[in-house]
């Protein structure tokens, strides 16, 4: 047993815990142990009742507003378990500062944390904060509600059933992002080359409307990703990467970015796949399982999200991730996901399929790659094969011609074809 982001062991009962309480409640809940060491061995407490009072009168007098919590004593090893559970009141205080977990430690929030768990605690979202600028244009998004759902006279009240302008506080930071000029950040796109020394092109797009920067990335991928194959008297087009996932990333990345900090989703394109990094974690009240698996959906800005259902650029909310993997299931090389504290990253690999191989040669066409040579040393570790297999494998693989082979003996390397 170890510490983890939401779980903390305390041998004695000091104030510290305190803070860890003020974390817990201000983001995912999580839960205390006390009468365990740092190393997660029990250690009890010699008075299990009088803890448990001196624990609750600790949190009563010391965080506002009161937190969720329950207190259990585990009388069989003499520790108590503390639970506290994520709060709607945010944010919680512990000496008039709030606090959150970072790994396995609690910190103070900074003061953009400090205001979004305020925002929260209203149930605010920034999207529906006033926007700063409030000289703004729409013609963009009225041609494309026009061309998709057929509106034919644009006007305020569009925009109030769109939940982009009120009477008293006139329009909207999601009507800012939709506006097509705009002070907002957007997306720094970079194709690479052999290698990330060499860049082959660079553009950002921003202070634009977000659907204007949605085409214009667009644009760029089929630059790329995209090419004609002449069969006779017909033209066919070929995707290198699905463009229905690249949308999906993209549209993602907009909706479900925090767009309260000058930070610009970026988009890196290499030869063998597309990296798609957005600023912001995971709302609150969802996990990465949940997230990853499309069980359940948070939206960060509803209604930006609204505006993109509505003009057809996203599906149903909440199945992007789901629909990227669909997309993927017939190729060699999946998609990859990772959520950090600050970020979410999706990958979009070339779209792999060879019927020829058999199951094993699949697992083995998965670790090689298109632009680096891999040595045996590198390939048997990520494989669930022997060294003797994977080498008859890769011959075999040779044969077929799927992949290439360079060097002799301990110099031997591989690449995709």
């Amino acid at each position: 047993m170890r510490e983890t982001r939401i779980l903390e062991f305390k041998e004695t009962i000091t104030n510290t815990f305190l803070k860890t309480v003020s974390a817990f409640s201000n983001y995912n809940g999580g839960t205390i142990l006390f009468g365990v060491d740092d190393n997660g061995n029990v250690k009890g407490l010699p008075d299990v009742k009088q803890a448990c009072l001196d624990i609750e009168n600790k949190i009563n007098d010391s965080i506002s507003p009161q937190p969720n919590y329950t207190l259990e004593i585990q009388n069989n090893d003499q520790t108590i378990k503390l639970t506290v559970k994520s709060g709607l009141q945010k944010p919680y205080l512990y000496k008039s500062k709030a606090y959150k977990r970072n790994d396995t430690a609690t910190i103070e929030v900074d003061t953009l944390e400090f205001s979004r768990l305020v925002l929260d605690g209203k149930n605010i979202s920034f999207e529906e904060l006033p926007c700063k600028d409030q000289e703004l244009s729409f013609k963009i998004l009225q041609c494309k509600l026009k061309e998709t759902i057929y509106i034919e006279t644009f006007s305020q009240d569009i925009l109030k059933t769109l939940n982009l302008y009120d009477n008293i506080n006139g329009y909207n930071n999601a009507a800012g992002l939709l506006a097509d000029k705009n002070h907002f950040s957007g997306i720094d796109i970079v194709k690479f080359g052999e290698n990330i020394s060499i860049i082959q092109k660079r553009v950002t797009f921003e202070h634009i409307s977000v659907l204007e920067i949605y085409e214009k990335a667009l644009a760029v991928f089929r630059d790329y990703y995209q090419y004609e194959v002449i069969q006779g008297a017909d033209r066919k087009m070929v995707e290198k990467i699905p463009e229905a996932a690249f949308r999906e990333a993209i549209a993602n990345a907009l909706i479900h970015r925090v767009w309260d900090i000058n930070s610009h989703i970026r988009i890196s394109m290499f030869d063998d796949r597309i990296e798609v990094v957005s600023p912001g974690g995971l709302p609150a009240g969802i996990t990465e399982e949940e997230y990853l698996s499309g069980k359940l959906s948070i939206l960060r800005n509803r209604n930006l999200a609204n505006v993109f259902y509505r003009l057809g650029l996203v599906e149903i909310f909440g199945t992007g991730i789901t629909r990227i993997k669909q997309l993927y299931a017939e190729s060699l090389i999946k998609p990859e996901f990772e959520v950090s504290e600050n970020a979410i990253k999706i990958v979009l690999p070339i779209f792999e399929t060879n019927v020829n191989l058999t199951e094993d040669e699949k697992v083995i066409y998965k670790f090689l790659s298109k632009t680096m040579l891999k040595p045996i040393s590198e390939i048997a570790p990520c494989v669930p094969f022997g060294k003797s297999k994977t080498t008859q494998l890769l011959k075999a693989m040779e044969k077929k011609g799927v992949i290439a082979v360079e060097g002799k003996g301990r110099g031997t390397k591989y690449i995709i074809k």
